[in-house]
């Protein structure tokens, strides 16, 4: 009905997602490398906290609904936990400055992104600033005058294959699933660990 009337399809989280770019560096292989171990277990793939909602992808750790055990209760209770912060850390953001509480439905990707760096940057100064003890004098010949480069690819665009195989890989549930019991396990046993100390 809405699609006789004009109106788009639905933009739930998914479709949202579907048509989102937070993966085209992976996806185009453009992304910084990421590895790391959990509970004895290599992964070469960067991860999100995520609600209910997103697809048992490898580049999501979502929350166990109705845990049952307490190895499983901690782990929900700590994504959880971390999700929580990071929503309240935007809301910080969204506080501080105002442009992040406006609309920007209309805005271009990039100048999205540019300007959730440059208040991010800006609030981390503020923080340092106010933590010092600021005192108003700063010499800006103290400046170290580094060049900062970043490095673009000119390389050619990746094969349809290799983007597809990307594709397969970043969303395979079974990563999603193993990542999740390996994460469970190291919080349990940092647990186990902190209450041995006390």
């Amino acid at each position: 009905m809405g699609e006789s009337r004009g109106f788009p399809g639905s933009n739930s989280d998914i479709n949202v997602l579907n048509q989102s770019d937070v993966f085209t560096n992976v996806l185009n292989g453009t992304a910084p490398e990421v590895h790391y171990e959990v509970n004895r277990t290599q992964y070469h793939m960067g991860y999100y906290l995520a609600d209910g909602i997103y697809p048992e992808w490898a580049t999501f750790v979502k929350t166990i609904p109705m845990p049952q055990g307490e190895k499983r209760q901690l782990f929900a209770k700590a994504q959880e936990g971390a999700r929580k912060d990071v929503e309240r850390a935007f809301g910080v953001l969204q506080s501080r400055f105002a442009i992040i509480r406006g609309p920007s439905r209309f805005w271009h990707v990039n100048t999205m992104k540019h300007l959730m760096y440059a208040c991010i940057i800006l609030h981390n100064m503020i923080v340092e600033d106010e933590r010092d003890g600021y005192n108003g004098n700063f010499v800006y010949d103290q400046v170290d005058n580094a060049i900062i480069t970043a490095e673009v690819s000119n390389g050619p665009i990746p094969s349809f294959a290799t983007f597809l195989e990307r594709r397969g890989h970043m969303s395979q549930r079974e990563i999603h699933r193993q990542l999740q019991a390996d994460l469970a396990e190291h919080i349990w046993e940092l647990s186990k660990s902190r209450n041995n100390e006390i």
